[in-house]
């Protein structure tokens, strides 16, 4: 089977200023992911848009500030979000299935996996996967999270060949769309240059939650573009390689699922600040991190816990799994096995 397409609609993309789905646009999206389909390559959306589609419900116009008000708004505007899916996809003749994430799904190993061999079998039976936050139980992912992050966290949990992220602008500008001067950014090295916009009323993500996003894909080997999502015609001349929106170029590095899912679905918990002679043994050797060579300890964390470690120049080099926790580690034992070398993964 094939790599999948992971492509990702903001909010504005899926609902109008009424709080309506913009149906015309999401069959447009449909039309070109089933020619992925049929074609023989799997697809994937991450769609934002509940909360906005459960405001009129509500009878507000605007997002809300109150935790609990939004958990109400992506309650009731999730069952519309997906229907909406339904009917775009169902007249293509595929069937949209609904996977609701929270941050827990990525950040445990178990629940990482499950997840991963969820969207295999959708895959293999050439269903398309229409995933969002779990936003009405998740609270801290309403207040903080984004779902440009998401997408980039699906991107690599699936594995993906493609990251495709969706405005509605064409993509990342040198200055804000519109202000004299701004020129469309083709190379995503240079993005992380330009002004960066803030969200919209009904959405909460702005170019710069996706130009992090597209990062952190690149990163993991993913190449992303960010590209306008209005046109009738949007995913086939990028999978085609045209110069559309702003490509970020993926990094030359295969690392294994495990190393994926602890390099960008593990939260860090904390850090260890490492000599020399450590740091050199883990990047030249493939060696494991004994506690002689930990010089000092940031954060309050247990054994199983992500802690990056950081060489004499403060830069972080490394991600592992903690071999003992922070109290532990407080006397420095020198023979402890802090970070074992199966557990790491180098920057």
């Amino acid at each position: 089977m094939r790599p999948p397409v992971v492509v990702k609609l903001g909010t504005g993309l899926i609902a109008g200023p009424d709080g309506e789905p913009r149906r015309e646009l999401l069959r447009a999206r449909a039309r070109e992911l089933a020619e992925l389909v049929r074609s023989g390559e799997p697809a994937c959306v991450v769609s934002s848009g509940a909360i906005a589609l459960g405001l009129p419900r509500l009878g507000l116009k605007r997002r809300p500030r109150s935790v609990p008000r939004l958990q109400a708004a992506s309650a009731l505007g999730q069952a519309r979000l997906q229907a909406a899916w339904e009917e775009a996809l169902a007249a293509e003749g595929l069937a949209a299935a609904q996977i609701l994430l929270a941050a827990n799904d990525v950040s445990d190993r178990t629940a990482y996996v499950n997840a991963s061999r969820a969207f295999e079998e959708l895959f293999r039976l050439g269903a398309v996967p229409i995933v969002n936050e779990n936003d009405a139980t998740a609270t801290d992912e309403i207040t903080f999270g984004d779902n440009d992050a998401l997408a980039a966290q699906v991107a690599v949990l699936v594995r993906a060949s493609l990251l495709v992220l969706l405005a509605e602008v064409e993509g990342v500008y040198t200055r804000a769309p519109g202000k004299p001067g701004a020129e469309l950014v083709a190379e995503g090295a240079q993005a992380s240059e330009v002004e960066i916009g803030e969200g919209t009323a009904l959405g909460r993500g702005g170019m710069g939650s996706k130009i992090v996003a597209a990062e952190m894909a690149a990163a993991a080997g993913i190449p992303t573009v960010i590209a306008d999502g209005r046109n009738e015609i949007v995913l086939g001349p990028i999978l085609a390689g045209e110069a559309r929106g702003t490509r970020f170029t993926a990094a030359d590095r295969s690392d294994s699922a495990f190393k994926l899912w602890l390099r960008f679905g593990k939260p860090t918990a904390g850090r260890l600040h490492v000599d020399t002679g450590a740091r050199q043994a883990l990047i030249e050797k493939g060696a494991s991190l004994l506690g002689v060579g930990v010089v000092r300890c940031e954060g309050e964390f247990d054994a199983g816990a992500a802690i990056e470690l950081v060489g004499p120049d403060g830069a972080a080099f490394a991600k592992g799994i903690a071999g003992a926790s922070a109290t532990e580690l407080a006397g420095r034992p020198r023979g402890l096995e802090v970070v074992h070398r199966d557990r790491l993964v180098l920057y």
